[in-house]
């Protein structure tokens, strides 16, 4: 790894750790009041629907399914392996925007369709970027990180000072972590998102917000993911 490449990247972390634990703005703070009050006005079954949703992605993940990718990456250096992660994020945002397009633009029910399809859209995300850092998802430690990962990036102030070191430390932590609530996990990734997803439920309108929001959510998960991998390429000794 070039030195002055991984000076870079640390400097990079270092501005990255300092904005994730962030004390939330004001504007912050009231979006959370009104997520909080849209939350409690939800019918049953859409909350039922995003539990479940994210119960059986979590359930997938942790069984070793489907998600794994087929495609191996063989990259040299950590820029090789930013580059990579870079374009796969372009092609996997671009699957979200078009996909929160087409289901936001029908509303209602179908605006609904979109919330197990983003997840699925975000996890095999997180599976192309283990395996392009040189790590294989098929083992379920990796899998384990992949929903860190996940919950770093969709998670609270206070919850994100939890998992922060746990990815720092992944690799004298991960014996700890097979067992996690993941109902905490629903609520928190829920809360993430559900504030700009519900105008979603808005015929016509929807499709914008759809497009819109899937863009914003995979950016959010895209750098958190590769800073959460590069973190532990660069503790590893590097590439």
């Amino acid at each position: 790894m070039s030195d002055s490449y991984e000076r870079k990247v640390m400097q990079d972390l270092a501005i990255w750790e300092k904005k994730l634990l962030a004390k939330p703005s004001r504007m912050e703070r009231m979006s959370k009041n009104a997520q909080n009050f849209i939350s409690a006005k939800l019918p049953k079954k859409i909350n039922d629907a995003f539990r479940l949703s994210v119960k059986g992605m979590v359930e997938g993940v942790l069984a070793g399914s489907s998600y794994v990718p087929k495609k191996e990456y063989g990259h040299d250096t950590l820029a090789e392996m930013d580059e990579a992660a870079e374009r796969t994020l372009e092609a996997y945002r671009r699957t979200a925007v078009v996909e929160g397009a087409g289901t936001g633009f029908g509303g209602g029910v179908i605006a609904l369709a979109d919330f197990p399809l983003l997840l699925s859209i975000k996890v095999n995300y997180l599976y192309a970027l283990s395996r392009i850092y040189g790590y294989n998802p098929k083992e379920l430690s990796e899998r384990i990180f992949i929903l860190l990962v996940f919950q770093l990036a969709f998670s609270s102030v206070e919850k994100k000072k939890e998992f922060l070191p746990i990815i720092l430390n992944w690799e004298k932590e991960k014996e700890q972590y097979e067992n996690i609530d993941w109902d905490s996990f629903q609520q928190e990734y829920r809360d993430a998102i559900d504030f700009v997803k519900m105008f979603q439920l808005i015929p016509g309108f929807g499709a914008a917000v759809g497009a819109y929001a899937n863009h914003q959510l995979l950016d959010q998960l895209g750098e958190t993911a590769q800073n959460a991998f590069r973190i532990r390429v660069i503790g590893e000794g590097g590439a």
